[in-house]
């Protein structure tokens, strides 16, 4: 198969500018592949991006690719990588970590300081026609998958890794806030760990209502509901609004000895009550992105276990990148918006 020299890419030029260039397509390097993506899901860390600028101290510098819940086909295969790989629908974990420092030797890559993450300056993302990613990060699909799925399998990961931290287990009990993409994953990977009471918040009855269908076991409107009812009885609570509102209400919903853990994208200040945490001793942690993650969120998404049925709402070309990353904001009904650079889905 010839390449083309060039390809489409969505390019974030400064907060609220997005433009469509025309730019080389990169080369596998050794131990790399490129992959013509087929999809590339909007996420919300995308769109705080696009509107600020800035996530925390991850800072903009210049003209940057966004995008990475990726997915597509293997092209191009890079010196010493098989070439029986190309042609593979492959999920792209979006990160290349340095593979030598002590975080990445003891397993936790994720937290490697010379991370090199796809939309985080300086390094391009998905929103384009291909994108380079280290072989083994490139993860085959079962054939009966669509590159949607392959797509989905990021936010899956964010869940995993949030379940994992949290310590969900069979015959838990959790209470999630939020009730968008990743609460929506977190509600189903907890159910797929073992989880039986699930109870998820969120203000908004449409979201409400569907997550209902995707395993939770009740939901609660936090601006109706009094959460005191709920006082003392999860022995996990996710976060997956990054509302400090709702964050500070549902700490008291959990168990002496109990796990909190943050996942959603807030501010970066966040009043807690300590007190109230030390002599419960609950744990409290963030997560960051995910590590070790993909094998079990394909196996899960492959099997059945999650669901992935009405989670895309709508799906763009790479000129509407600007609609896809704000229709959540807009739409009380969108999900997830999906962008497919070259219109069509595959599987």
């Amino acid at each position: 198969m010839k390449l083309p020299t060039t390809m489409k890419a969505s390019y974030l030029l400064r907060p609220t500018v997005l433009e469509l260039r025309d730019t080389p397509i990169p080369s596998a390097g050794s131990g790399e592949v490129l992959v013509r993506i087929e999809a590339v899901g909007s996420c919300g860390s995308d769109t705080h991006f696009y509107k600020a600028g800035s996530i925390g101290d991850l800072v903009v510098r210049g003209p940057i690719i966004l995008g990475h819940e990726a997915a597509g086909t293997i092209v191009q295969v890079g010196k010493n990588v098989d070439e029986s790989r190309l042609g593979e629908l492959v999920s792209i974990e979006p990160q290349k970590p340095c593979r030598s420092c002590l975080y990445c030797k003891r397993g936790d890559y994720h937290l490697c300081p010379k991370m090199e993450f796809y939309g985080a300056w300086p390094i391009d993302g998905a929103f384009a026609e291909y994108a380079v990613i280290d072989s083994d990060f490139a993860y085959a699909v079962p054939g009966h998958m669509s590159a949607e799925q392959a797509a989905l399998v990021e936010p899956v990961s964010v869940a995993v890794h949030a379940c994992r931290q949290a310590g969900v287990t069979a015959g838990s009990s959790v209470f999630v806030t939020g009730a968008g993409p990743i609460g929506i994953m977190i509600t189903q990977v907890a159910k797929a760990f073992g989880a039986t009471r699930l109870v998820v918040s969120d203000p908004s009855s449409p979201r409400r209502n569907f997550v209902l269908g995707k395993g939770a076991t009740s939901t609660v409107d936090p601006t109706e509901d009094d959460l005191s009812l709920l006082h003392d009885q999860f022995d996990v609570y996710i976060d997956a609004s990054g509302n400090s509102g709702a964050i500070h209400s549902a700490l008291s919903v959990i168990k002496r000895g109990g796990r909190a853990v943050l996942v959603g994208m807030g501010s970066d200040e966040l009043t807690i009550p300590f007190g109230y945490l030390q002599q419960r001793e609950i744990t409290i942690s963030g997560t960051f992105r995910y590590v070790n993650t993909w094998p079990t969120a394909i196996e899960l998404v492959a099997n059945g276990a999650i669901s992935t049925e009405g989670i895309v709402t709508s799906r763009h070309g790479l000129d509407d990148v600007e609609n896809a990353l704000l229709n959540a904001t807009v739409n009380p009904d969108a999900i997830k918006s999906m962008i497919t650079p070259f219109g069509g889905i595959r599987g």
